[in-house]
C-alpha cells in the first residue's frame, strides 16, 4: 500500500520524513502506553466525573484525566478479580423492575430477590437478611432500580453475636 506524504516546501527529503514522523508521533501514545477509542458518550461521562471530582482526586495523587482513567480501570479490574475469586458461588442472571434473579452455584438453585414494601425479600430462604440479599446489595443495578423508583431503602440490621472469651454466644 502506498503512503502519501505531503511535501513541505523548501525541505529536503530527510527533513520531510523527520517532520512527518514527528507530526505522527504527536498523535501516537508514548512508548509503554496504548491508545483506546471510546464513544463520545463514554468519554464525556468519564470526563464530567473527572471534572466534578478533580480536587478530591488530586488529594489521592491523580493529577490528569489519563491518570483518572487508569485508576478507574485498575479499581474495576481489582474488584472484578476479587469478586470472581471470592464470590463465585453467586451470579446475577437478570434484573427486572422489582426483581433480581440470582444463581446460587453453591446450592445449585435459581433465586429471586424481590423488592416489596421497600424491603428486599428472598424467595428461596423466605428471608430479608440472607446471603442472597447481601449479594443484591452489592449490585449497582439494584441502586439504579431504587433510584428510578424514588425509593429510600434501609439496610437490614444484622444481629451481632456477643462474644464471651473466645466463644460466640
Amino acid at each position: 500500500m502506498a503512503c502519501f506524504i505531503p511535501l513541505v516546501e523548501g525541505a529536503n527529503l530527510l527533513q520531510q520524513v523527520l517532520y512527518h514522523r514527528d507530526t505522527l508521533n504527536d498523535k501516537m501514545p508514548r512508548a509503554g502506553f496504548k491508545s483506546i477509542t471510546v464513544s463520545d458518550y463514554v468519554y464525556n461521562r468519564f470526563f464530567g466525573t473527572y471534572e466534578r471530582t478533580r480536587r478530591d482526586l488530586e488529594l489521592k495523587g491523580i493529577t490528569s484525566f489519563s491518570g483518572y482513567l487508569t485508576s478507574m480501570m485498575e479499581e474495576i479490574m481489582t474488584k472484578y478479580e476479587t469478586f470472581s475469586r471470592h464470590a463465585p458461588f453467586m451470579e446475577k442472571i437478570d434484573v427486572d423492575q422489582n426483581r433480581i434473579t440470582v444463581k446460587d452455584n453453591k446450592r445449585k438453585r435459581i433465586v429471586e430477590v424481590f423488592l416489596k414494601d421497600d424491603k428486599l425479600r428472598c424467595s428461596l430462604d423466605e428471608s430479608i437478611d440472607c446471603a442472597h440479599i447481601g449479594f443484591v446489595y452489592s449490585l449497582p443495578e439494584f441502586y439504579n432500580i431504587i433510584a428510578a423508583k424514588g425509593i429510600r431503602i434501609s439496610r437490614p440490621s444484622f444481629k451481632q453475636s456477643k462474644i464471651k472469651g473466645n466463644a460466640f454466644i
